[in-house]
């Protein structure tokens, strides 16, 4: 080793020192380092690809193959209050549904056991009906327009209701981009990780600025099955308003549909968890099926 001019054999001791002590010091880490297994996500066995142009084909083609529908369904209301970490759940009632574009709707709920009318929640598509009579009340409004009510009930409407239940598709003058990626999340029952691959949909209008785009919604879309898993449905100024989980699918006489939902509506701290027990699709519906008539004598209240 030559040494800079100037150095001295004192300044440099601890350099050589720690060189000489290097190649043993290696033969130590090496006794000491250790290894172990990752935990290896289980992939399914078969994964669809497509373009984005398709999967909207395909979401498309079942949004436009749909016309109507009645289900009967288990409900559980659930008051939030995530600041708190409390929840509140009230007993599970039972609904039956209807459905027909544009987006008319009515869901007629009934109390358990004695199965006596909860509420009866009407919509021609633009404004909507609401009586509940065990409390002797009646409502109307705007379908569309978001509840301010301290009342959970009050707060439905048909709007985010029939967008939650049937996931529509993309019309013309809406702007799309997809996106792919893959889920990690825990099987706790066969105690191993699941890869879940998925595409990522997102529905766009634009805004009053030229070059200024607001979200929709954004539907995940699992690409084993190709059918919608999740979806954010998103107000006028692009907040989130709904959140909807789809379960299982399930063979509803030779229809595919989610066999739980979970309806979450973080602005208004409630969700609705919801099972079905029956589908039928396209059945004719006419007007009448979406009227509610409200009881003699009750003066309906207009909801904000």
């Amino acid at each position: 080793m030559t040494l800079p001019p100037g150095a001295t054999i004192r300044r440099w001791l601890p350099a050589l020192a720690a060189l000489a002590v290097l190649p043993g010091l290696s033969g130590c880490l090496s006794l000491l380092t250790s290894k172990r297994k990752l935990p290896v996500p289980v992939a399914p066995p078969v994964i669809q690809t497509v373009t984005a142009d398709q999967l909207v084909e395909r979401l498309n083609q079942r949004w436009d193959a749909f016309q109507s529908m009645t289900a009967s369904v288990d409900i559980v209301a659930s008051r939030l209050k995530e600041q708190q970490g409390e929840a509140t759940d009230y007993p599970s009632f039972r609904a039956n549904i209807l459905l027909r574009k544009p987006e008319m709707l009515r869901i007629l709920g009934k109390a358990p056991l004695v199965q006596t009318v909860m509420f009866d929640l009407g919509s021609n598509g633009e404004q909507f009906r609401l009586s509940v009579p065990p409390k002797g009340k009646a409502y109307i409004g705007n379908s569309r327009e978001k509840g301010t009510s301290k009342h959970w009930y009050e707060n439905l409407r048909p709007g985010f209701l029939f967008r939650a239940f049937v996931v529509r598709g993309i019309t013309s003058d809406e702007f799309y981009t997809v996106i792919a990626e893959t889920l990690t999340e825990e099987d706790a029952a066969k105690r191993h990780l699941l890869a879940r691959p998925e595409y990522v949909l997102s529905v766009m209008r634009r805004g009053s600025r030229q070059h200024g785009l607001i979200p929709l919604r954004v539907v995940r879309i699992d690409r084993v099955t190709l059918l919608p898993t999740e979806q954010d449905l998103y107000d006028d100024q692009g907040n989130l308003q709904t959140q909807v989980i789809y379960g299982p699918y399930q063979d509803f006489d030779g229809t595919e549909y989610p066999s739980t939902l979970l309806l979450k509506r973080p602005e208004e701290d409630y969700q609705l968890t919801v099972t079905v027990e029956r589908v039928t699709v396209n059945p004719p519906l006419t007007d009448e099926q979406f009227h509610v008539n409200f009881p003699e004598g009750v003066t309906p209240i207009k909801l904000r």
